[in-house]
């Protein structure tokens, strides 16, 4: 993984950067938001870490710059004002995650490499597979032109499949991005929760199991 880390704070900076590097990133430094933008410029990273409160360009604007570009590093952002609203005020200015200083350089660790694992292009609007049509906005699906109304679980297991492109998805990787972390991992409910999407989406059968390794929703009939 390769990260930014942009911060005026020259010394905390390099610690991140050190902290970094020794859990096997590779790593760069920008000391303002100018220097940032150009080194986004000319290297491509998946992640950003972001001071929030930098004089000369502040955080805020160098995160609004960046969102804009079509293909861009995931930005978490750092600022020493934790309440709500400086929360809130991050995360819609485009950022994908916010941690508060001081922090605990496992946590920040943490943090990156989930961000990272996140799909590098947003859902389109509608999806398209065969003659299945799956509206990410609205929640809506429809097959052959007809409804089907699927529960959030259902929904959720079809949109994972649906963005695969192909692959076969496990039901772990179910578990961690339809469910929650109180899940049980000996749970059947990503069976049961197959059972009954396939039902609801007729014949021809979309969904292949993969024996011993999971689900692939199938791109063509």
């Amino acid at each position: 993984m390769r990260v930014l880390v942009v911060d005026d704070e020259e010394e905390l900076a390099d610690v991140i950067a050190r902290g970094l590097r020794q859990a096997g990133m590779a790593v760069d430094v920008a000391y303002d938001g100018e220097d940032a933008l150009f080194k986004l410029d000319v290297a491509p990273y998946d992640v950003m870490v972001l001071d929030r409160q930098m004089p000369v360009m502040h955080g805020d604007d160098v995160c609004r710059t960046v969102v804009q570009q079509p293909e861009r590093p995931r930005i978490l952002m750092l600022t020493a004002a934790g309440d709500i609203e400086a929360r809130v005020e991050g995360l819609e200015l485009g950022a994908d995650d916010y941690l508060v200083k001081p922090f605990v350089m496992a946590e920040l660790v943490a943090r990156l490499r989930a961000i990272a694992r996140r799909p590098s292009m947003a859902l389109p609007p509608v999806i398209s597979i065969a003659d299945l049509e799956i509206d990410t906005t609205r929640h809506g699906v429809t097959r052959a032109g007809k409804p089907i109304n699927l529960t959030r679980k259902e929904f959720g297991v079809l949109e994972v499949l649906a963005t695969a492109d192909g692959r076969v998805v496990s039901a772990e990787e179910l578990l961690d991005k339809v469910w929650d972390e109180m899940a049980d991992p000996f749970t059947n409910a990503v069976r049961i929760t197959m059972m009954t999407l396939r039902r609801k989406l007729g014949e021809p059968n979309l969904i292949q199991t993969v024996v011993g390794v999971g689900y692939r929703l199938e791109l063509a009939t």
